[in-house]
């Protein structure tokens, strides 16, 4: 750290880093087994009642994006576009085969992908998209959003939501489709984003400002959109 500031101690940088979730984020910090907690997701209530002195730092925004694997003739069948109704439909169980989304598709099995239930990607599915209908309770749990990215991508009849970052990172692999014909396009995602959040309980350290500098800085921003996401402004 003394090579970053002179007045930094003579120690090493040493960053370990571990996927979860938000809940995993939070529970990280209230746990106090890590400096900081990472979301997809707005801080709840409840959450900030609990973390004492809570910090928090918005890097970046990201969206979820419906997508299909490159194969599925959905694409061609609805000129790449599905209604919230049909999107609802088909998570919920009531389209069980890609055959009754569109007649000209075949009578084939639908595998519906999403995160685990009870993580910040699904709360902003369930509700943005879903309201108040319940996911397929045979839909396949993915454990973090590169999980789910390589399901749609191994099953030409999976569909998930997929991380906006993760999707363009995954370019030609799986294939966003738009909403009610809108697409996933930056400047749609800036009005229907999802925060990419650090939190911590009580003031910056001195190395963990130098940490957090790094990342709110040009540099910083240009990683973060190199990664796919948007950064924040």
């Amino acid at each position: 750290w003394d090579k970053v500031d002179s007045s930094l101690p003579k120690e090493n940088i040493t960053i370990f880093v571990s996927s979860g979730g938000s809940g995993a984020g939070v529970k990280a910090v209230l746990d106090k087994v890590a400096n900081f907690g990472m979301l997809a997701r707005d801080i709840k209530d409840s959450e900030k009642e609990k973390v004492k002195d809570l910090e928090s730092y918005t890097l970046g925004l990201d969206a979820l994006c419906i997508c299909v694997n490159p194969d599925n003739n959905i694409l061609k069948a609805k000129n790449g576009n599905l209604t919230k109704e049909e999107i609802i439909k088909i998570f919920s169980g009531e389209y069980k085969t890609w055959k009754q989304v569109d007649p000209s598709l075949p009578d084939e099995e639908i595998v519906v992908v999403t995160r685990d239930l009870g993580g910040g990607a699904h709360e902003v599915f369930q509700k943005k998209i879903m309201k108040d209908v319940k996911v397929r309770e045979d839909a396949i749990q993915a454990p973090s959003m590169g999980a789910l990215v390589s399901k749609i991508i191994e099953n030409k009849n999976a569909i998930g939501y997929a991380s906006y970052g993760i999707t363009n990172q995954n370019q030609g692999k799986l294939i966003p489709m738009k909403v009610d014909n809108v697409e996933p396009t930056e400047e749609n995602i800036l009005n229907i984003s999802r925060p990419l959040i650090i939190m911590k309980s009580g003031k910056l350290t001195a190395t963990e400002k130098v940490f957090v500098d790094l990342l709110q800085s040009e540099e910083g921003k240009k990683v973060i959109k190199s990664m796919g996401f948007i950064p924040s402004k």
